[in-house]
């Protein structure tokens, strides 16, 4: 018999599935029979931020097709390695805004812990994707600094876990930091920002859902979808097991060129999470990071797709139009 303490340390499901994720741009064309499309991925894109793809999420994507919309998200194309004015390393204004060691406060009330560096897919798109995770990641150290400067500051009501992804890491870890958390009375609320439940389903398991389901604060679940087609069986289960916590689902997404930019796509967006339980919160304009300019959409479309949508769906199904703009002291509507 294999001992219970043996057990727990075998790898999860999840953990399995993350570890199978597909690396190589090339297996991944060859899965989509798209291998012609290999001289379009340079080898300098790739190295400068990595393809890493769950193959539960390339299965959503439509074999044959050079266009899909969830393909586009992450294969890397040599458009990334384009220098355009106005793309820069820290699109969003995250280094000025850093209030200790992995801790950045941008919104009064507010404090964004950066959990983890690690995701289970790198989006082209990551307004992350040169961010110094070696040395901001607040779960080095045990935490510690993150939470004295937290439990120092009585302005904060609400801590956004966030990273990379904070799902990325073990329940058991996420548990030592509610853990900590817990006896700092001015914190009220609880907001996890998370794509694993979009692309790697598998990581909503019981362990997950029990640790959601005993914080003691409203817990609020921001997913992350940019296309319908992201939403399928395992998601809709996923989404589920997070509703019957208690937790509020709320998906943002970002108006990308070439994945979502019609009335169509975003109104089977909304349409297919809210059947799914998930409100639509935000949809945002990119934020202008180096490697990301071929999928920005300009303005005037994006305000004229935003009034289309109105049209189109009852209001509680169309997200805020925003940008984020350094300095500012919230999301500015446009």
């Amino acid at each position: 018999m294999i001992p219970a303490a043996s057990l727990s340390m075998q790898p999860r499901r999840w953990q399995l599935a993350w570890r199978d994720a597909v690396r190589d741009p090339r297996e991944l064309l060859g899965l989509l029979g798209l291998d012609a499309l290999a001289a379009r991925v340079p080898e300098a894109a790739c190295a400068q931020f990595p393809l890493r793809v769950p193959r539960s999420f390339v299965a959503r994507m439509r074999h044959g097709d050079p266009a899909d919309p969830l393909l586009r998200q992450v294969l890397p194309l040599d458009d990334e390695l384009r220098p355009v004015p106005g793309f820069d390393l820290d699109a969003v204004g995250d280094a000025a805004a850093r209030a200790g060691r992995g801790l950045i406060r941008k919104y009064r009330g507010r404090a964004l812990l950066v959990a983890t560096g690690s995701c289970a897919v790198h989006c082209r798109y990551c307004f992350r994707r040169h961010f110094p995770y070696a040395e901001e990641t607040a779960a080095a150290g045990g935490w510690h600094d993150a939470v004295a400067a937290i439990a120092a500051d009585s302005g904060i009501d609400e801590v956004i876990l966030s990273g990379g992804d904070p799902l990325s890491l073990a329940t058991a870890k996420l548990g030592e930091l509610t853990r900590a958390l817990a006896p700092l009375a001015h914190v009220k609320r609880l907001r996890i920002h998370t794509r694993l439940p979009i692309v790697l389903p598998e990581r909503v398991d019981e362990e997950l859902v029990g640790w959601i389901a005993t914080l003691p604060w409203p817990v609020t679940v921001v997913v992350h979808a940019n296309h319908g087609n992201e939403f399928d069986a395992d998601v809709d289960a996923a989404m589920l097991r997070l509703r019957a916590t208690g937790a509020t689902l709320l998906n943002q997404a970002v108006l990308l060129r070439g994945v979502n930019d019609s009335l169509d796509a975003l109104a089977a967006l909304s349409e297919r999470g809210f059947e799914a339980g998930v409100l639509p919160y935000y949809l945002h304009q990119l934020d202008r990071v180096a490697g990301a300019a071929h999928f920005e959409v300009d303005d005037a479309r994006a305000l004229a797709l935003h009034a289309a949508l109105r049209d189109h769906l009852p209001g509680y199904l169309v997200p805020r139009l925003v940008r984020e703009v350094a300095g500012d002291g919230s999301k500015r509507p446009l």
